[in-house]
């Protein structure tokens, strides 16, 4: 259900015979409502075989209007044709950052500024992208191509998740510099209205693949600052897709889309398990009033 703000003043009636010549008509003052705001942390952990090269994610974070919160995910099925997966992401991402104040161009908009940005790359390759704009009234637009995703966690309790776009499992929607992909029309558009106190978590497909829903509500419930709690889902996230033993929400799709475990687990009695190693890109935001 989406929260209605009332807004405007709030008048005080005096009835007509209790007024007398020459005394004032007490009126309250305006009521405002807080504008809101992002404070933000972020961390990234590389693939293990991408360390020396950054891995292939890029982000990028504003405090434009109320902030601006963009995750890109390389898709490193590039690498196969030679082409450096980290190049297109890295791109786009710069251009985000160009075009964030453009009203002209953008006027606060996730969706036309994913496409506006997307035209402007000229890098080879292709990426996931997700893009959340926070207007200082509270409302929040998202518009995400792909499986990046954002969760907003709301008195201890996951409120809102965006859904991954896939044509089937592991092959997620994304943009590319190929003439037949995806465009920003094909972008899944959201909006939520946020309190302060609520906290937002955008990431790759790196953090939502190894991490459940819970651990993540556990894990912020540790930390007070942003930037540690990031750092602290980044490192689960990477611990877990480490992990052959651990039952992901990765293996868990898996199974469930019909994939089964190697010949010798089979023969030991043993299910598909397992993390999925990639890229991590972790970004908290808390909702905070100016």
């Amino acid at each position: 259900m989406k929260l209605q703000r009332r807004r405007g003043c709030s008048l005080v009636v005096l009835h007509q015979n209790s007024i007398q010549f020459g005394e004032p008509i007490l009126i309250s003052q305006p009521k405002f409502w807080p504008e809101l705001s992002f404070c933000v942390g972020t961390h990234l952990i590389p693939h293990p075989n991408k360390v020396e090269k950054g891995g292939e994610d890029a982000f990028f974070v504003s405090s434009y209007n109320g902030g601006i919160i963009a995750v890109a995910d390389g898709v490193s099925g590039w690498a196969e044709q030679d082409v450096d997966p980290s190049l297109f992401p890295k791109e786009f991402m710069a251009n985000v950052s160009c075009l964030v104040g453009d009203e002209e161009q953008v006027n606060n908009n996730p969706q036309i500024l994913i496409g506006k940005a997307h035209a402007a790359t000229s890098s080879t390759g292709s990426a996931t992208v997700i893009v959340a704009m926070l207007e200082r009234n509270g409302i929040l637009k998202i518009a995400n191509v792909g499986d990046c995703g954002l969760k907003v966690i709301r008195e201890g309790k996951i409120n809102f998740s965006t859904s991954p776009q896939e044509h089937y499992f592991d092959c997620p929607y994304q943009l590319s510099s190929e003439a037949v992909s995806q465009t920003y029309l094909d972008a899944m558009v959201s909006s939520i209205e946020l309190m302060e106190g609520d906290t937002i978590v955008t990431g790759s497909d790196g953090l939502f693949d190894n991490v459940f829903d819970h651990e993540i509500v556990s894990t912020l419930a540790g930390y007070r600052d942003v930037a540690e709690a990031a750092k602290a889902l980044a490192n689960l996230a990477s611990n877990h897709s480490l992990d052959s033993n651990f039952d992901s929400p990765y293996s868990m799709e898996a199974r469930s889309r019909g994939f089964e475990a190697p010949l010798w687990k089979k023969i030991l009695g043993m299910k598909l398990t397992g993390g999925k190693p990639d890229d991590i890109t972790v970004i908290v935001g808390q909702v905070v009033s100016l």
